[in-house]
């Protein structure tokens, strides 16, 4: 069984890739957030050694980013040009955010009809534990909260292969949906848009819980319109 003896406490190696794991993600995460709200344009190149230098990191964590931005699309590696900001207009966004609308309604859909009483006790504890982040305004941890959220409810409709498709699509849009956050009272609204799809559930309504959960995408994306549009970044 794979299971932590205090007894043998983490090596020197295991430690130092954590920490290279921590950094690459804050690295990740900094960068990712700049793309979202414009600071970074497209074509601008991202220089693995200036960035190294920004965070104070070697550039195993710098190259780590990199390939996770790549991999959601936020950056593009050229040839003999490195790596620079992926194109990204408002309309690409828009689209990504109504394709992802449709994924998450087929999914809560089908979660409606399948989830466990644990799974639903589950999500009701994680919905009511974020009401605390809400009103503290903290929108790192809500973040994290939210992605926990839409997880496990793709992971309830009990579809393996449905849930590997909608966490893949999430990332691709998991900078804009963090930024999305930041616009006025986003955070409390995301939360009561929540509490509609759990009571949607609750009422085993896959339609209307379908319904309440494109809503809450589609208002997300708009969300994000307006914060942008706020920075005057475009």
């Amino acid at each position: 069984m794979d299971q932590f003896d205090p007894q043998f406490p983490a090596s020197e190696t295991d430690i130092v890739s954590e920490e290279k794991g921590l950094l690459s993600d804050q690295i990740r995460v900094a960068l990712a957030d700049e793309i979202a709200t414009g600071r970074l344009k497209p074509g601008t190149p991202l220089d693995e050694q200036q960035i190294g230098q920004r965070f104070g990191a070697s550039r195993t964590p710098v190259r780590e980013a990199l390939r996770q931005l790549a991999t959601t699309g936020m950056v593009e590696v050229r040839p003999r040009r490195g790596v620079v900001v992926a194109t990204m207009t408002a309309e690409r966004i828009m689209d990504m955010f109504e394709m992802t609308a449709e994924m998450e309604a087929m999914c809560v859909r089908l979660a409606t009809y399948r989830i466990t009483p644990v799974e639903r006790s589950r999500l009701q504890t994680m919905h009511e534990s974020s009401a605390e982040m809400v009103r503290g305004g903290d929108l790192g941890a809500y973040d994290d909260f939210n992605r926990r959220f839409h997880e496990a409810i793709y992971h309830a409709t009990h579809n393996q292969f449905m849930a590997e498709q909608a966490v893949g699509v999430r990332a691709r849009l998991a900078a804009f949906r963090r930024t999305q956050l930041r616009h006025g009272d986003r955070l409390a609204t995301s939360h009561a848009e929540h509490g509609e799809i759990l009571a949607a559930m609750a009422r085993g309504d896959g339609e209307e819980a379908a319904r309440c959960m494109r809503a809450h995408m589609l208002n997300a994306s708009c969300a994000l319109t307006r914060y942008i549009q706020e920075l005057d970044l475009t």
